[in-house]
């Protein structure tokens, strides 16, 4: 058995004359978490398309659970969750005939009235579709995707238009999901939200991967853009940085710091004589990485 639940191999998506996906590969291993980041055209929703199985790749292989996601269609559904951003709901129908519907689909389902309880849809059990909030919306097409015990979910925005209850309902329960084995590929724009749930982080820029990682292993690739420094008070370091006496004694050094450069600030104030009492950092986000990589943002990751 593959250690990859979902493998693809310079997949290639193309719409007329316009390429969405430009030769993409990305493996998210079993009983792990990816978040998938890009801004909106980044090629995100395309590529989950191939994965889902709604379309194939113009060029390229996508393996979901080792199996093919349009020639093994029907054999391969029964074991995902798929979480769309909105649409698929008859509007006159209510939550609970919903969840009901869904449950029958499946040889082992949740108990409806349990996930309904956790996701905070049991008040709204006799709600038509059409009438629920959309973040209620969003909970509901969290509750169809995982009904069926599924060994792969797909996540596209899972928490957009949620309160902050409910997306922290929605964070817990994917962390129980990874415990339990279950794989799971999401798209987001909340980068909190990437930071927290991912064990990797893919992201894409204009149909191409931009980085791959952990969120640990970007973030430190990133660097560190600020250096606070306690010393003694009224010195004037000449170096290489913007540095600013915020408060008396108190510096701080910004750019793009790494090893050399914070031992070489450090240097400067040994020379000057000065007594340094404290020395702090700040390491680059997830969000700083992101903003780097799609938008141009000065100091990119190295």
């Amino acid at each position: 058995m593959s250690d990859g639940a979902v493998e693809v191999s310079d997949v290639v998506v193309r719409y007329g004359a316009k390429t969405a996906v430009g030769g993409v590969s990305l493996m998210v291993p079993r009983g792990r978490v990816l978040a998938l980041l890009g801004h909106n055209g980044a090629g995100k929703t395309s590529l989950l398309q191939v994965c889902e199985g709604f379309r194939p790749p113009d060029q390229g292989t996508c393996r979901v659970l080792g199996l093919d996601p349009i020639a093994d269609h029907d054999a391969l559904m029964p074991r995902l969750g798929i979480m769309l951003q909105s649409g698929g709901f008859y509007p006159w129908a209510t939550v609970g005939e919903l969840l009901q519907l869904y449950a029958s689909f499946s040889a082992n389902p949740i108990d409806p009235d349990m996930l309904a309880e956790r996701l905070g849809l049991h008040k709204t059990a006799k709600t038509r579709f059409r009438r629920l909030s959309g973040g209620e919306q969003q909970r509901l097409s969290l509750a169809v995707a995982l009904i069926g015990r599924p060994e792969l979910v797909f996540l596209d925005e899972p928490t957009a238009g949620m309160d902050t209850e409910a997306r922290h309902t929605t964070w817990q329960l994917i962390e129980e999901l990874r415990a339990d084995g279950v794989s799971v590929l999401l798209t987001t724009h909340l980068l909190d939200e990437a930071e927290r749930l991912a064990d990797d982080v893919v992201i894409m820029r204009e149909g191409q991967v931009a980085a791959t990682g952990t969120p640990g292993e970007l973030t430190a690739a990133a660097g560190i853009d600020l250096l606070e420094v306690r010393a003694d008070p009224g010195l004037q370091p000449t170096l290489p940085f913007k540095v600013a006496e915020t408060s008396p004694g108190e510096y701080t050094i910004t750019g793009s710091l790494d090893a050399a450069a914070i031992a070489e600030v450090l240097a400067w104030f040994a020379r000057a004589g000065a007594q340094v009492t404290a020395v702090n950092t700040r390491r680059r986000t997830l969000e700083d990485v992101y903003l780097a990589l799609t938008v141009g943002k000065a100091g990119a990751v190295r």
